[in-house]
């Protein structure tokens, strides 16, 4: 200091680090759309028109219409107000407007990844996840289906995968093309272990940088809002969510 060591500023990294987040990829596969009103109303085709076979000459009956149903999409609000002054602002040695900005932007992608896969729909989006479960033979219109294990918190010791394969089809086929697996990385990793009889592992690494890892040739998106492996736990969900999920 009687040298004037004490005039000399100390480094400082004018870049501020941050723990990664967990953030989902539902709004990249979700289906999006933009509005300007506080609820967004769309219509839905439960059944269609009824139709029959009938004879050259004979009568032709009043068939049934199609039966509709609304959904309805109220539009919740997500904010963030932290506060700072111009003179901290001015004065900080890193850029703090520009990372409080980015601090505002990766604690909505967390918010919204929370809600979009396990939200209640109190004051925010209601979760895929959230809806009422029911056994996939006994699916009605407004519930999710499941196919369950047979083995409480886990695969069974015998053809476990037989039961990925009974998930993919429980769907038709107009949901099925564009399917994708969706789950945490604990679930990832138990299920990355599968293989077939010849020994081959099912779930196939990205061919090129930047692609998507594949199970039974359908792509795999990791959601760490998902629900760990355990007894009653929907684990792994599937399905075209373009389609399923807004």
């Amino acid at each position: 200091n009687p040298d004037g060591g004490y005039l000399v500023p100390s480094e400082t990294e004018a870049e501020i680090g941050r723990i990664l987040a967990k953030v989902s990829p539902m709004r990249q596969i979700a289906d999006v759309r933009q509005v300007s009103s506080a609820v967004y109303k769309k219509p839905f085709a439960v059944t269609g028109a009824a139709a029959g076979w009938v004879g050259e000459t004979a009568v032709r009956p009043e068939t049934a219409g199609n039966t509709l149903a609304e959904l309805q999409f109220p539009a919740m609000e997500l904010y963030a107000m932290p506060a700072a002054t111009q003179a901290l602002l001015d004065d900080a040695a890193v850029n703090l407007d520009q990372w409080i900005a980015q601090e505002v932007e990766t604690v909505f992608a967390e918010q919204e990844s929370e809600a979009f896969v396990i939200g209640n729909g109190v004051n925010k989006p209601k979760g895929f996840m959230d809806y009422a479960k029911v056994d996939n033979a006994s699916w009605a219109w407004g519930s999710t289906g499941y196919i369950a294990t047979g083995v409480a918190g886990g695969f069974a010791a015998s053809n476990p995968s037989d039961k990925l394969v009974d998930l993919i089809y429980a769907l038709k086929a107009g949901y099925r093309q564009n399917g994708t697996f969706v789950m945490n990385r604990k679930t990832q990793s138990a299920i990355r272990k599968l293989k077939d009889s010849t020994g081959h592992y099912l779930w196939a690494p990205p061919s090129v940088a930047g692609a998507q890892a594949t199970l039974m040739s359908f792509p795999v998106v990791e959601a760490e809002d998902m629900p760990d492996i355990a007894a009653d736990a929907a684990a792994v969900a599937f399905g075209d969510f373009r389609r399923g999920y807004l």
